[in-house]
């Protein structure tokens, strides 16, 4: 079981299965919706997912066509995402778990979209775009249509 929630913690969710293979996004939209250089969001098939409390402060937006962001109307945070064309995964933000997750990013991708002022000096794979899904199934993307 893993526990997260927002800021404020007036959202809270429980996953009663772990979250998926992740990488760090760099494109454009991922980092105006994290407010950072970079989003790690992993999938979770939605039947794992559960609203405990707070349902009432999450809101979503359309960000493009299909793609819907969960966030917290008190705080701000962003919760998950999730796309019309894939409705049983949805994309945990990452920074949201209370509980230890032990996973390591396996690629960023998207680069080509990185914030100028962001180095990139680890070791792990960089793909211009979408990595090849031999080295990360982003489940719940719009990888799938690539």
């Amino acid at each position: 079981m893993f526990k997260g929630s927002c800021l404020c913690r007036g959202v809270r969710y429980e996953l009663s299965a772990e979250p998926g293979a992740f990488g760090y996004c760099h494109c454009t939209s991922c980092r105006k919706a994290s407010g950072s250089a970079h989003a790690a969001n992993a999938p979770v098939d939605r039947s794992a997912f559960r609203i405990v409390s707070g349902r009432e402060l999450i809101r979503e937006f359309q960000s493009s066509p299909g793609k819907f962001r969960a966030f917290c109307t008190n705080c701000g945070s962003p919760l998950y995402a999730h796309l019309s064309s894939v409705p049983d995964v949805i994309r945990i933000r990452l920074g949201t778990l209370d509980t230890p997750f032990l996973k390591q990013p396996q690629a960023h991708t998207w680069v080509s979209d990185k914030a100028p002022w962001e180095p990139i000096d680890d070791k792990i794979p960089q793909f211009e775009t979408w990595a090849p899904k031999s080295v990360l199934h982003q489940r719940g993307t719009r990888q799938d249509a690539a």
